[in-house]
């Protein structure tokens, strides 16, 4: 443990005992600056009813804030200043410390094999913003990691999707290239793997490519595909993978996603699916019962990538995300407090 870890812990024990108060007051601020951070511009009303708190709290606090010139107010409502958001970064720390999810982290890693895990404070399933904050961290890690020439290939989804628009631009970091890690899911073009990839080029100063596949296509139509000039160029890239970010989900919630048929999910449940990544299907122990047909990295070149970078939250996809790692070990795994605590009993 360095002597700056171990001065803010040894810190965070005396208030406590000292000065409870504040450790309360510091965590309501905390919650407040990331709702604004989440919603702005947002209304001291609507924010009251985004954090479940008084208006008379909310307005006493944002005062607060306000007079600090951690955030500022218009017509539209409030938003972060750079300092409020410098602050709350910082913060994001501190509070990792207040409730001891280091322990947690090693604890989790040790137990399922894992390069690094990475916990965020909160419970998504209650609050929205949670996901900016798991965003946030995420592009915290791949900022430290990515280097010259790698290949990123990233899926779609809400989270992984949170990730990419809480990027900020790298521009010293050459001759990068971006690809979806697999065709399209579901009707939201937002949050698809070709979309993400798109931006998460921009903000990368990298180059990219498209897939433009659906879920579920035939095998026929799958087979043809394959042999297109621009998708065989695609998956000729798979196998040189460096960094993978990918989303988990509940087996029954991501097979009505996309689009399988009542009788085959029906089929999954009963032999024990629990969660999906990357289009593949999982029991509790981590077995693949059923996978999408559709154009995407196979399992044998998901397990090779050396930064399988895991980014999943809420207490109830909790036995989904603990599915999906316990035969990818090595794998990173970004998540919120609920759902870190949830899989420990799981585990």
């Amino acid at each position: 443990m360095t002597k700056g870890v171990s001065f803010v812990k040894n810190l965070i024990r005396l208030e406590k005992k000292i000065v409870p108060e504040i450790v309360e007051i510091l965590t309501i601020r905390y919650d407040i600056l990331w709702a604004i951070y989440s919603n702005q511009p947002i209304g001291r009303r609507v924010l009251a009813q985004e954090l479940k708190m008084g208006e008379r709290v909310v307005r006493k606090e944002t005062d607060s804030l306000k007079e600090q010139g951690l955030i500022a107010s218009n017509s539209l409502g409030m938003a972060l200043t750079c300092s409020g958001f410098q602050v709350l970064q910082e913060l994001m720390g501190i509070m990792h410390e207040i409730k001891a999810l280091s322990d947690l982290e090693i604890e989790l890693e040790k137990k399922l094999l894992l390069k690094e895990v990475i916990i965020v404070p909160g419970n998504s399933d209650e609050d929205s913003s949670v996901k900016d904050q798991i965003g946030i961290a995420a592009s915290n890690y791949i900022k430290r990691i990515v280097k010259d020439n790698m290949v990123i290939a990233l899926t779609g989804g809400t989270t992984v999707r949170k990730v990419v628009l809480n990027m900020k631009n790298i521009c010293n970091v050459k001759s990068l290239m971006v690809l979806p890690a697999r065709g399209g899911m579901g009707k939201k073009v937002e949050s698809q793997a070709d979309t993400l990839t798109a931006i998460l080029a921009e903000k990368l100063n990298a180059s990219y490519k498209l897939l433009h596949l659906t879920d579920n296509i035939s095998n026929e139509v799958l087979n043809i595909m394959l042999k297109e000039k621009n998708i065989k160029e695609i998956t000729e890239l798979f196998d040189n993978i460096d960094i993978l970010i990918y989303g988990v989900g509940k087996a029954e919630d991501m097979a009505k996603s996309r689009g399988i048929s009542d009788s085959k999910i029906d089929k999954l449940m009963e032999l024990g699916a629990v969660g999906e990544a990357f289009g593949y299907y999982f029991d509790k122990s981590g077995n693949i019962l059923y996978s999408s047909t559709t154009v995407g990295m196979k399992i044998d070149q998901i397990r090779k990538v050396k930064y399988k970078i895991a980014v999943c939250v809420g207490a109830e996809k909790a036995p989904a995300i603990v599915a999906s790692l316990k035969k990818n070990v090595g794998s990173v795994l970004i998540t919120d407090e609920a759902a870190a605590l949830e899989m420990l009993k799981i585990i």
